[in-house]
């Protein structure tokens, strides 16, 4: 069951869309909880969750799993959904579908949402306006990055995408419905998104090509072109 919380006042969100933070998996391969990272002097969620906040987006939810009880703590000064996701072992489908549950449970207005993983520590705000404007741009259903050769998160999904999110079973995610080509996908080229963090050797290179654990956080990505699907 989700947190319950009170958008700012002052929010304008001209375009209701939402945002999910998938922030449920055991870590393994890093042998740590990942999402407690240090990263440009802060944890790497904390990193993840203010740049959603400072994008126009609301409300944010944060879907944890694994290490729900150390990273609720981390979460507590910020204004957004907090929910468990009890089959966290499932894979990163079941956490989807936490994500656009608590969203259709807080509005029925919201158009669309974005879907931002807890290990790229080079997400910032300004990729997830990119997204939203190339929605507006394109029409598309879903806008999602390039990166390493295949569309992958962030991404946005329209609200017609909401039940296939809903349905999605597994570890791979919506990989597939990023990849199979229906719907068709608008996307942006972020190569530097391609830098995620999985393993100890992942963390040895972000470290050694960042100036160390407390590198200051990467400058904001410029505007990127729409590529075609």
């Amino acid at each position: 069951m989700a947190d319950a919380l009170s958008p700012p006042p002052e929010a304008e969100r001209p375009f209701p869309c939402g945002l999910i933070v998938l922030a449920a998996g055991a870590s393994t391969r890093m042998g740590q909880p990942k999402q407690l990272l240090a990263i440009g002097g802060r944890p790497l969620l904390v990193r993840v969750v203010e740049a959603a906040l400072a994008a126009p987006v609301w409300p944010v939810v944060v879907v944890l799993g694994a290490h729900a009880a150390a990273l609720r703590p981390l979460l507590a000064p910020h204004p957004v959904l907090v929910v468990e996701n009890a089959a966290w072992a499932e894979g990163m489908a079941s956490s989807l579908r936490e994500g656009i549950a608590t969203l259709a449970q807080f509005s029925r207005r919201l158009e669309a949402a974005v879907v931002v993983l807890a290990d790229q520590p080079t997400l910032d705000a300004t990729v997830i306006r990119q997204l939203i404007a190339a929605h507006h741009a394109s029409g598309r259903d879903v806008v999602a990055a390039r990166y390493a050769g295949r569309h992958g998160a962030p991404a946005l999904f329209h609200r017609r995408q909401f039940p296939r999110l809903a349905a999605l079973t597994g570890e791979a995610g919506a990989r597939e419905l990023l990849n199979g080509g229906d719907p068709p996908v608008a996307a942006i080229e972020l190569p530097e998104l391609a830098e995620d963090l999985d393993t100890p050797d992942d963390l040895h290179r972000w470290r050694a090509a960042h100036g160390g654990a407390n590198a200051p956080p990467p400058p904001s990505s410029p505007p990127a072109a729409i590529l075609p699907p």
